[in-house]
């Protein structure tokens, strides 16, 4: 018997000091997994099922190898949950105390300098922006750390946070006034002296590709990089290999340019026109991408939009014409200069079009744009990344694999023969689990899909009672169902309709538990990181298998890559994506040991197409049905 044996079991540490601890052989097993890579300083691709029990199988190894560990997760939540609740209590209750530092990017700590600049400009504030300042203001006295998640009373989208917070575009680095007071620098101190530091994937990523967000560069003392939700850092990975100009990187600039010559005293005639060219030059080019939102292929741009670029291009060269008049005079207008310069170069990048292995494209959204040159393929990019970092690279997650096969998520992130190890969920998902097919549903590309979906899905629905997740593979869909589901319930539903866009995505959560047998339409951003344990929730209905949007531009890319080399695009790249959309999407169900329930999937291609099959035997072992009397005596009483 292992000391893991030991910790984490009936009679050890974790289950007499922590009162809703279960031992499981999964767990250990996979403890003695990253204790071995640690210790051999090897890579380790970890699949760990719902209820394993990862975040305490990496946290005690870690714990007590006595090293330096960097754990990455995808979310904030998660970063949140490591700091304060899980490594305080196991470090409590094995008896190995660290220093811990949770590490999070500049936007979430007060930026002193910008904050004096935000409370000059404001001359005569909007009634709203004026108490936000004040709040802020007067916080700021009293704060130690200037994490913004300390002002509780003002909502995270405050216009005022992007005034009194820096990006790295705007930070002023040494040459800043406030630096020696700066709580960026602080945080990144202190993560330098720590034995774990928790990021997110972004921060991670930015110390890894850009050494910029470390102030002294944190991965070169780590003896191990841990990297949760690790199904998401190929794609993160992405934007830090690219070239991005967005429309807020653009405004901000005009807005500082502006901020940084009234504070030297500058005549403003020659530096307002030019930002005032900027902004109207921005402004501009998101109409000229019409009405739409979404991502876009650089050939498909209106054709609007090549006049409005090359007046983007000539506006930021105006500006770095006018910045360069008074270089020297202050460290403000010096560092805009070099905001302007860097952005210039970009766009140009952007424009030439010439980077081969790459593919530009626009996203889109409703205020703004972001123009993008991303690579189609991250792998060897991050394989020098790491190789260059002598440290155990630790992936888990609970959706990795296609069936037993690591080979997709090894490729993707440039691991070559790693460790793998794949542990099932220890919940008794047959037992208490039913996986219904509905019948007679028609192709997912007919126009009565989502109609048909929901009248499928309202027996079901009736025999629980509501507590449902209905998750959707695109807006559209979840609006048509929105408006079928409504129609179809009439003014008094018998139980709470919620739908993604109708509230923050936090506070419709917050809805969701709290009235214990509402349903809840959703696309994206429920099908992962969402954990409603209990009879809350009780039916996941699944309209379509979650395929990426064909027309989707890195995702185009990315397919005429592996056709060229001879490859087959969909079942490289289209399918084990598929495969694990789709388990995290039916893994929102069975959160708890005691938790039942119902995953319906609408797509009847899971039974009419060859590869259905493996798209089933990558999910939980369920039992299965057809049958609708089945579904409802399931979940009946």
């Amino acid at each position: 018997m292992s000391d893991f044996d030991d910790l984490f079991g009936a009679q050890g540490p974790l289950a007499v000091n922590l009162s809703a601890y279960a031992p499981r052989r999964e767990q250990i097993t996979m403890c003695e997994a990253v204790a071995q890579a640690m210790a051999d300083r090897e890579a380790l691709v970890v699949e760990a099922g719902t209820g394993t029990g990862k975040t305490f199988a990496y946290l005690v190894p870690a714990l007590r190898s006595g090293r330096r560990v960097i754990i990455s997760t995808g979310t904030r939540a998660l970063q949140d949950q490591l700091y304060r609740r899980d490594l305080p209590l196991i470090a409590a209750a094995i008896g190995c105390p660290a220093r811990v530092t949770l590490l999070k990017g500049r936007a979430n700590y007060l930026c002193r300098h910008r904050l004096r600049l935000a409370r000059e400009a404001q001359a005569r504030p909007s009634p709203s922006m004026a108490r936000a300042l004040a709040q802020v203001s007067a916080w700021a006295e009293r704060t130690v750390d200037g994490d913004v998640a300390g002002v509780t009373d003002l909502a995270e989208d405050s216009p005022v946070w992007p005034q009194v917070t820096s990006t790295i575009d705007n930070c002023l680095g040494q040459a800043c006034p406030e630096y020696a007071r700066c709580h960026v620098v602080a945080a990144r101190r202190e993560a330098l002296a720590a034995d774990i530091v928790i990021v997110n994937h972004h921060l991670l990523l930015a110390d890894l590709v850009l050494k910029e967000e470390g102030f002294g560069e944190l991965l070169p003392g780590a003896d191990a990089v841990i990297v949760d939700e690790a199904h998401q850092f190929a794609d993160t990975a992405a934007r830090f290999f690219g070239v991005a100009v967005g429309s807020r990187q653009l405004s901000s600039l005009a807005e500082d340019v502006l901020a940084e010559a009234v504070r030297a005293g500058h005549d403003l005639r020659a530096f307002g026109g030019a930002a005032d060219a900027l902004v109207k030059a921005t402004r501009d080019l998101r109409l000229a991408f019409g009405q739409g939102v979404g991502r876009v292929d650089w050939e498909a741009l209106p054709a609007a939009a090549g006049a409005a670029l090359s007046d983007l291009r000539d506006a930021l060269a105006l500006n770095t014409t006018q910045l360069a008049v008074v270089a020297g005079h202050t460290a403000g207008l010096d560092h805009c200069r070099g905001r302007a310069t860097d952005l210039l170069g970009r766009l140009q990048q952007l424009l030439a079009g010439d980077a081969s292995g790459a593919v530009r494209w626009a996203e889109v959204t409703t205020r703004g744009f972001t123009l993008r040159v991303t690579p189609v393929d991250v792998a060897a990019d991050l394989a020098s990344c790491m190789a260059a970092q002598p440290a155990s690279w630790i992936f888990t997650s609970a959706t990795l694999a296609v069936g037993d096969d690591f080979s997709h998520f090894c490729a993707r992130v440039g691991l070559n023969g790693p460790c793998t190890l794949r542990l099932e969920s220890p919940f008794p998902f047959r037992d208490n689990a039913l996986l219904y097919l509905p019948p007679g549903l028609p192709p997912p590309a007919a126009v009565e899909h989502t109609e048909r979906v929901i009248d499928a899905a309202l027996p079901v629905l009736a025999a629980s009672g509501g507590s449902a997740f209905l998750l959707f593979t695109s807006y559209r869909a979840l609006e048509r169902a929105a408006g079928f589901l409504r129609a179809r319930l009439g003014r008094q539903p018998p139980f709470p309709l919620l739908v993604q866009g109708d509230a923050p995505r936090d506070e419709l959560l917050r809805r969701f538990r709290a009235a214990g047998n509402a349903v809840l339409l959703g696309t994206g951003s429920f099908w992962e990181g969402v954990d409603v344990r209990g009879d809350a929730l009780r039916v996941v209905v699944i309209d379509k298998l979650p395929f990426a949007a064909p027309d989707d531009p890195v995702l185009k890319a990315r397919l005429h890559a592996v056709r060229k080399r001879g490859g087959n695009p969909f079942v490289e790249q289209q399918l084990p994506q598929a495969a694990i959309a789709l388990k995290q999407g039916v893994g929102r169900l069975i959160r708890d040991a005691g938790d039942t329930g119902v995953v319906m999937l609408c797509d009847p291609r899971l039974t009419t197409r060859g590869y259905g099959r493996l798209l089933l035997a990558s999910l939980p072992p369920m039992a299965r049905t057809c049958n609708l009397d089945e579904v409802t005596a399931f979940l009946g009483p």
